[in-house]
């Protein structure tokens, strides 16, 4: 986490095409606002959707604005592309990705916005790092494409996305973006959700993209440093401080190293400390 950080704990996904979500979705604490032209809007809609969406990127400042387009090969993608590429969101979010070449196409087309990309397919996890290399801003990991590609079923525990996970993870870390988990589909099982957003936390996501206004606040939270954790970090680079120039010192009796006052330094950003 080198670059200046920026919270992304929440990216709400909002139909492009219903204004009551889209109004809605203005009152709501989520740090990213996702304007859904592909999968929550129908066929017959798709134009309109686009239409809204470009003009109405304005009405959520201060608030960050992505507009996820229709995928490559479909009949809406190059019209969504021209229109964003006009419009300019804060990022194009890219579906359905194989890789780095996908996202060299979107360049050419993007009007130099700049582009994220869905990590949901079996190739994309195998080309995760490529695909971050190519120019990226944000990974976001993909869940129901992908157990649907892999011929997998949904697990509470998602051990069967294990992989893929730390494999999205480990190639945003690699070209040091950011990356957020895929969504929770379960609206009324909050205790499940909550689950997942402390998984996706200890794997290293940065946040949680969601589907319902319900699940921002605690998503939100999650992925904020406690209390105790921020008093730690403080701690943490006091001891360092007061030792300036130690590359090893000691706090509660145990041994910290250089990597511990990072840690400290990324919790505090985390907190916009």
């Amino acid at each position: 986490m080198s670059k200046a950080y920026k919270a992304r704990r929440t990216a709400l996904y909002v139909p492009a095409a219903n204004s009551r979500a889209l109004e809605e979705a203005r009152t709501l604490d989520a740090d990213v606002v996702i304007l859904d032209l592909e999968d929550a809007v129908a066929a017959e809609d798709k134009a309109r959707a686009r239409e809204t969406a470009a003009a109405m990127l304005k009405n959520f400042a201060p608030l960050e604005v992505v507009v996820r387009v229709n995928s490559a090969g479909t009949i809406w993608h190059d019209a969504d592309m021209e229109a964003m590429a006009q419009a300019q969101p804060h990022a194009i979010l890219l579906p359905k990705i194989s890789g780095a070449q996908d996202i060299e196409v979107a360049k050419a087309k993007c009007g130099g916005a700049p582009l994220w990309a869905m990590i949901e397919t079996p190739r994309a996890v195998c080309c995760a790092l490529a695909i971050a290399d190519a120019g990226v801003d944000c990974l976001i990991f993909g869940v129901n494409d992908l157990v649907s590609a892999m011929v997998a079923r949904h697990r509470p525990d998602r051990i069967n996305m294990h992989a893929a996970m730390s494999q999205t993870v480990l190639a945003a870390r690699a070209a040091d973006i950011t990356v957020l988990d895929g969504v929770y589909n379960a609206l009324d099982d909050m205790t499940g959700f909550a689950k997942a957003c402390a998984e996706a936390r200890d794997f290293g996501f940065d946040g949680k993209s969601v589907i319902h206004p319900s699940q921002v606040a605690p998503a939100k939270a999650a992925f904020s440093p406690s209390l105790d954790e921020i008093a730690y970090a403080r701690r943490v680079l006091a001891a360092f401080a007061a030792q300036p120039g130690a590359s090893v010192v000691t706090l509660d009796r145990r041994m910290l190293e250089a990597l511990d006052a990072a840690s400290a330094r990324r919790t505090l950003a985390r907190a916009g400390l």
